[in-house]
């Protein structure tokens, strides 16, 4: 029997999150999928529009704990999560806020080239800060608000990972 020809890509798909459980919920879904143990992940979206709240939900997820803050400052984050089937040795993720950077070459010269290039999970806030320098995300994900509460999110993968974690999304 023939294996089933992988999706024609990009996929996109937009999903309305009512609330913050919506959103708390999705990030959740993600967190089970096994591809995410090495995927690139941008978050764009205005100010307040929720990138920093989807990547808190996202790490609870995956088992985080402790203190979970916007690298604003810092830019980047480093956070590991727990041991679990799908990562027996725990997870290594990077949670990178280009916000502050005013232009591309930036993100070369603090070096996040090599950090990319290691395993684990990266989440990339404000990607176009660094446009043409980050590789394409697996899943990037576009965040628009509404009103107070609900969010649109629009997503769409790059690649096979990309499906995996946007199908498990829209679970």
């Amino acid at each position: 029997m023939p294996l089933p020809a992988p999706p024609a890509l990009p996929l996109h798909r937009s999903l309305l999150c009512a609330t913050e459980a919506d959103t708390e919920a999705l990030a959740s879904r993600i967190a089970a999928c096994p591809e995410l143990a090495h995927a690139l992940i941008t978050l764009d979206g205005d100010l307040g529009t929720g990138k920093t709240t989807f990547v808190r939900h996202l790490l609870r997820a995956l088992g985080v704990t402790g203190r979970i803050k916007s690298p604003t400052y810092a830019v980047v984050e480093p956070h590991e999560a727990p041991p679990a089937p799908a990562w027996p040795d725990g997870l290594r993720v990077s949670h990178f806020d280009l916000y502050r950077f005013s232009e591309p070459r930036e993100w070369e010269d603090a070096g996040f080239r090599e950090l990319l290039a290691d395993p684990g999970l990266k989440l990339v806030e404000w990607p176009d800060k660094a446009s043409g320098l980050l590789p394409v995300a697996d899943l990037a994900i576009a965040l628009t608000a509404m009103d107070d509460d609900r969010r649109t999110l629009d997503l769409t993968a790059h690649s096979l990972t990309g499906a995996a974690l946007l199908e498990a999304a829209c679970r």
